[in-house]
């Protein structure tokens, strides 16, 4: 016969020794492991105000030659309010320091090339120009400058600083002379009172009333005003040569030709309205490196200009988003610099 097994203390003596094995295995277990610590705060990322904290270059990624580059229907902005409105451009953009890429968070330290171009100005970007960077400077001969078109004429008004203030209204004919802007006065009112005659009877000309800096990019010759498109404008420095000039409705339209007629460039979505296409050399945007550059920069809202600001091009960057292709060059897609806001 054989005797039924006790099941009952077995299984009270068996749970009993597992437990007592997992106690004493536990603290070895935490020994091995470790406490987990407690959850402190995420660590902080540090972002420096873009262009001013040094980023080193890898020998590799030296630019081995310019960078080539051409823009349609671009706004070009200097700053928040002043813009070149780019129907057209064909040039080159290349670091002032030998191998150094085209670095687009300082605008002091490369020239743009322009070979051919067709660029517009509007009235806000006119006055922007030259009451906050020719004339800016203390005690100006010309002031409170405001400059309108109308018809195929540019009509300027403003205040003439000459031992007192004299307010005048100017009615100008525009051409290209020697790659400046020649405004050719043919009615000047000052004080309601015919300018050109009152000049004339008192020995008297532009020339004459207004000393003008030599490196503000303005200069009288009579009573004729030439501008020079090359000193004028703030940076990034632009080399230029101005082959005709025009007002067309709004805007004061420029064309600009070099003569060296580069062949244009093949961006791979021709699809796109308004674009910039950088090709070759090296670009440094914050911590990307592009060499042999290939990228696109698209606009995201096609109905009107891309409105692109340099000093800002990170933010419209972060708002938009970039696809990479299959020939490894980028298709950027860019938030307008006035939406974003």
């Amino acid at each position: 016969m054989i005797t039924p097994l006790p099941w009952k203390p077995i299984a009270i003596v068996t749970t009993t020794a597992a437990i007592l094995l997992s106690l004493l295995l536990l603290p070895a277990c935490c020994c091995v492991r470790g406490v987990a610590p407690a959850a402190g705060p995420p660590p902080v990322t540090h972002i420096p105000p873009i262009g001013t904290e040094p980023i080193p270059t890898p020998k590799e990624a030296e630019a081995k030659a310019a960078t080539e580059a051409e823009m349609v229907n671009v706004d070009f902005h200097f700053d928040e309010v002043m813009f070149l409105r780019i129907h057209h451009l064909r040039g080159q953009m290349q670091s002032k320091q030998p191998g150094a890429p085209l670095n687009f968070d300082d605008k002091t330290s490369f020239v743009m090339r322009i070979d051919t171009a067709e660029v517009g100005m509007l009235t806000p970007a006119l006055d922007r120009l030259m009451n906050s960077y020719v004339f800016n400077y203390p005690n100006p001969p010309l002031r409170n400058l405001h400059i309108t078109m109308q018809g195929k004429q540019l009509v300027q008004s403003g205040i003439i600083h000459k031992v007192v203030d004299i307010p005048f209204t100017m009615w100008a004919d525009v051409s290209a002379s020697d790659g400046r802007i020649r405004l050719h006065p043919t009615k000047i009112s000052i004080c309601g009172i015919n300018g050109i005659g009152l000049l004339k009877a008192v020995g008297m000309s532009l020339q004459k009333m207004l000393k003008l800096p030599k490196d503000r990019g303005v200069t009288a010759v009579g009573n004729d005003m030439l501008l020079d498109p090359q000193k004028l404008l703030p940076p990034p420095d632009i080399e230029l040569h101005l082959a005709a000039v025009r007002v067309d409705g709004d805007e004061l339209v420029q064309v600009f030709d070099a003569g060296r007629h580069l062949p244009p460039l093949t961006p791979r979505h021709t699809e796109q309205k308004n674009w910039m296409y950088y090709r070759h050399g090296t670009l440094r945007m914050g911590k990307l490196l592009m060499v042999d550059a290939d990228m696109q920069v698209a606009d995201m809202d096609p109905k009107d200009p891309f409105d692109f600001f340099i000093d800002r091009y990170n933010d419209q960057l972060v708002a938009g988003y970039t696809k990479n292709q299959a020939d490894y060059g980028l298709l950027v897609f860019m938030k307008d610099f006035d939406d974003l806001k």
